[in-house]
């Protein structure tokens, strides 16, 4: 009886984790159709009267942070940051202490971080709480974690960017941390790509720029009941650990104020290193955190099915369902050329999606498009298009179910036959360090390209969870 009582008791266990895991994954389980794909003609694309927003590429981490250190200190009034993972670091103290002189200016700021980086990176984090509890400052997060509502934990904000007064605005693929941002000594790095877009009309009233649209989206997203403040309590400001954060990012400003004084000097870099542009557009996910109808994924479809000759793609990775691999079918079908470059299973970061990918790369490769597999050693985060040399689309959404259907997401459209031959030039680099696929199992190698050995246990590792996510790719 005691052994049978003993069985039972294991087998309860067993299905309440079942039942748990059940309710965080079924609200995600249907895939839903867009209903209606804003759409708007490439050859009429064009800037309103008016409107000067110019327009450069961040391609490298060091330019990253160099152009956040500078846009952040011409902020007069506003600054706003929002992005899916901020951890303690160095390039994060950085930005930090430049924020605190900012708030110390009375300049307000906001910051919006989602729920899972706030819940494993933020909390118990002086760093945090020092700039949380300082006045002008708001920070909050994004349907922040709570293990009793399972069905809300997989509603993700997964956008990245950085808007200061109606100067100008980065956006993009690059998280708030070292792994991302700066130089400085980490574990590892990865490839990342932003935008930054100048308003040269900044000050003036009644401008029109496309900064607005970035901080409309902004506000719904800020003013969701989902979100929520981040430890702004005042007496924090009173504990020892959070009054010597403080004096250390006092400390931190001035030393980089000092090593790097051309930051901090009024000049007209941004007119002098800036593209014109001839339209910008955001394209964004809707912002609930439950399941999504595939907006940005159906807008660059429209986007890419009117190119004439040539469209390229740069994701880290690739997980799609029968619709997204019929669209990009369409895609290959209207354009001679289409090209997508993504790591290889040997050089990428994300075990889950590298799994799915061996179990389905020959529908991938079905699609037409031409697949080549970064193998250049560091991992590629960049999410980012050129269509006809001229229309560059550069933000946070990957070609995955997850950006597809699930998580917040934004992309910006930038017609600028300039940024896109830069563009075009960074896409090439890459495209010379990889693998051309030629079929599911072969491939062309250029000479110098050194494909990394995968060990056996971690290859077999991956076939077995490839094959166990099958039923679950939706939050790949």
């Amino acid at each position: 009886m005691k052994r049978h009582f003993k069985r039972q008791w294991y087998l309860y266990v067993i299905f309440v984790i079942v039942l748990y895991l059940a309710g965080a994954m079924i609200p995600f389980a249907r895939y839903r159709k867009i209903t209606n794909v804003e759409s708007f003609d490439l050859s009429s694309f064009a800037a309103q009267e008016g409107v000067k927003d110019r327009a450069m590429l961040l391609e490298t981490n060091q330019s990253a942070w160099d152009e956040r250190i500078r846009l952040l200190n011409m902020a007069k009034k506003r600054i706003i940051i929002s992005t899916f993972d901020m951890r303690p670091g160095q390039s994060t103290k950085d930005i930090m202490a430049v924020l605190q002189e900012k708030a110390k200016e009375d300049v307000k700021i906001s910051i919006l971080v989602d729920g899972i980086s706030g819940f494993l990176r933020m909390e118990g984090e002086e760093l945090f709480y020092a700039l949380s509890s300082y006045p002008n400052v708001e920070m909050k997060i994004y349907n922040p974690i709570n293990l009793a509502m399972p069905w809300k934990l997989q509603g993700r904000m997964h956008d990245k960017y950085v808007i200061v007064d109606d100067i100008g605005y980065i956006l993009g693929g690059r998280n708030m941390f070292d792994y991302f941002i700066g130089e400085y000594k980490a574990k590892s790095k990865s490839h990342d790509r932003e935008v930054l877009i100048y308003n040269e009309n900044h000050g003036q009233p009644k401008n029109k720029s496309s900064l607005y649209e970035v901080e409309s989206y902004f506000d719904e997203v800020w003013n969701m009941e989902e979100c929520k403040l981040f430890h702004d309590d005042s007496d924090l400001a009173e504990e020892k650990e959070v009054k010597a954060m403080r004096k250390e990012l006092e400390e931190r400003y001035d030393k980089i104020k000092k090593e790097h004084p051309h930051l901090f000097e009024e000049s007209n870099y941004y007119k002098n290193k800036t593209y014109e542009t001839d339209g910008i557009k955001l394209v964004a996910n809707p912002t609930g955190i439950y399941g999504k109808e595939p907006k940005v994924f159906a807008n660059l479809c429209d986007l890419m099915k009117q190119a004439k000759e040539s469209v390229q793609i740069h994701t880290p990775y690739i997980v799609c369902n029968d619709y997204m691999y019929q669209q990009l079918k369409e895609v290959k079908s209207s354009v001679p050329k289409a090209e997508i470059v993504i790591n290889s299973v040997e050089n990428g970061d994300n075990f889950v999606a590298s799994s799915d990918y061996l179990w389905n790369k020959k529908d991938v490769v079905g699609t037409g498009m031409q697949i080549y597999e970064y193998d250049g050693g560091t991992s590629m985060h960049g999410k980012s298009m050129v269509i006809d040399s001229e229309i560059s689309i550069v933000g946070s959404y990957n070609m995955d179910l997850r950006s597809t259907y699930m998580d917040t997401e934004v992309m910006l459209v930038v017609k600028s036959k300039r940024l896109a031959n830069e563009l075009e030039g960074h896409m090439e680099e890459f495209k010379h360090d990889s693998r051309k696929v030629v079929n599911e199992k072969e491939y062309e190698v250029p000479e110098h390209v050194e494909v990394e050995n995968i060990p056996f246990l971690k290859k077999a590792a991956m076939y077995i969870v490839g094959l166990l996510l099958q039923p679950f790719r939706y939050v790949v």
